[in-house]
């Protein structure tokens, strides 16, 4: 039996902060206390020294996609490269993604990805389902794909052009009803695909890489959010926006939260702490993703919507590729979208909220755990740090002062895109099921070992929105 006691640090829960020990044996929490005599615990544990360290329940990345195979190529960071990215940044499970291939079998795909996922992955993983049409017979599907521990589908208001777009809104109100029937929870990629045809249309400039941000403009995110949630509005259920890139957006977000819909605002750090100046130059391509970078003036909004709690979750939308898969094109259409973040995530909001001084490292843990845990059917197994729980452990220090640049992150990508970004606080150990896969700046995962969690409590979602 494997056995672990982590003495003296300070333990991060989102319910409470407190010095105290905790004893891990196999995989689960099984005692926390003010102090646990070493005496007393079976020899051959192993015993770490976490004084002046915060200890915090795994980081959950919400929002992934390690090795997608995407216009002819796939990502950089396959599910071990990835697995990687992950435990340097103390995450221990991923929320990635499996394609819908519209031939009526979406419990049939996700399986596909899980077992895909579950040969290579170091850390545990779930999924969210794509929908990319309505046909008969799907509520069958969604009831299989429930019954197969996928609680979450995703749909997109774009992209029609390579066909995940449900055109009609009378069918998107049809899936969207048959989820709600079923207790999933949809979330949407939101930009209005009329807008951005109609901008093409007439666009007479030049398709370089800031071009993107003209192309698909923050007024399209805007619309669709409107679309989708007047839709989740009149059928009186929740709804998750994920990465949230823009004022207009959030304003609109407001708008639907002021006539009781209930919604969760999942935002990114690219789109916190990046700007559309990064897609000017040589370097314009490695920026280039979907939705666009920004304005600072929609970044400012949106760090102030964090710091206001209007954002429940941000994640990374990792999406890695190669410098030179980037760069083989400075035509914004053809460019390959997408930027790493998994390994960064945990350091840039810590960092952001020790600057901002208006909130604390326990709504870090919120944001970036318990309540991607929550939203996801993950809750309590993940995201918090309780006797029962995974042993999903990350041992940070809050003071480790750092710069972020290619030589200090892990992606196969061969860039990070905060290169040169001083950050404070740095995971120093990653325990997955209480089993070290990250630590003295080593990586110790075990390819396979990384498991499919089942998301079995997507209705207590509603226990933290607004």
């Amino acid at each position: 039996m494997n056995r672990l006691l982590i003495q003296d640090g300070l333990i991060v829960d989102t319910e409470w902060t407190r010095h105290a020990d905790i004893l891990v044996e196999d995989s689960k929490i099984v005692h926390i206390a003010a102090e646990i005599d070493p005496d007393t615990v079976p020899e051959g544990t192993e015993i770490i020294q976490a004084e002046g360290m915060c200890v915090l329940p795994g980081i959950i990345d919400a929002h992934t996609h390690f090795h997608l195979i995407s216009r002819g190529t796939v990502t950089a960071d396959s599910f071990e490269e990835g697995s990687r990215c992950a435990a340097f940044g103390g995450v221990t499970c991923v929320v990635d993604f499996a394609d819908d291939d519209k031939k009526g079998n979406l419990a049939g795909c996700s399986e596909d990805r899980k077992k895909a996922m579950g040969k290579e992955m170091a850390v545990d993983f779930s999924l969210h389902q794509g929908v990319y049409s309505y046909r008969e017979g799907l509520e069958e599907e969604l009831l299989a794909l429930k019954e197969s521990g996928v609680k979450v589908i995703k749909m997109f208001t774009t992209y029609k052009n390579v066909g995940y777009l449900v055109e009609n809104p009378e069918q998107i109100k049809k899936i969207f009803a048959m989820c709600k029937k079923l207790d999933l929870l949809v979330s949407v990629h939101c930009e209005d695909d009329a807008t951005i045809q109609e901008i093409d249309k007439t666009y007479k400039g030049p398709y370089t890489p800031a071009a993107h941000a003209i192309l698909r403009p923050s007024e399209a995110e805007a619309r669709a959010i409107e679309t989708v949630g007047t839709i989740a509005l009149e059928l009186e259920m929740p709804l998750y926006v994920v990465h949230l890139s823009s004022k207009a957006g959030l304003e609109k977000v407001r708008e639907l939260r002021s006539k009781g819909l209930r919604i969760i605002v999942e935002t990114t750090p690219h789109y916190l702490f990046l700007n559309k100046s990064k897609l000017e130059g040589e370097d314009g391509p490695l920026y280039v993703m979907t939705p666009p970078l920004r304005t600072q003036e929609d970044n400012d909004a949106l760090q102030e919507a964090v710091l206001n709690g209007e954002v429940q979750i941000i994640a990374t939308d990792h999406c890695s590729f190669t410098k030179k898969q980037k760069l083989s094109s400075n035509d914004c259409r053809t460019i390959l979208p997408g930027i790493p973040g998994t390994e960064e995530l945990l350091s840039l909001v810590y960092s952001f909220a020790a600057n901002s001084g208006r909130i604390g490292i326990q709504q870090v843990v919120n944001m970036l755990s318990t309540a991607p845990a929550k939203a996801f059917g993950l809750y309590p197994q993940k995201g918090s740090i309780m006797i029962g729980a995974d042993a999903d452990l990350v041992i940070f220090d809050p003071d480790l002062v750092w710069t972020i640049n290619e030589e200090s992150t892990h992606s196969e990508s061969g860039y990070t895109p905060y290169e040169g970004m001083e950050v404070i606080g740095k995971p120093i150990m990653t325990y997955l099921r209480g089993r070290m896969i990250m630590g003295d700046s080593m990586y110790l995962g075990i390819s396979g070992n990384g498991e499919f969690v089942n998301q079995d409590q997507v209705g207590r979602v509603k226990t933290f929105m607004h």
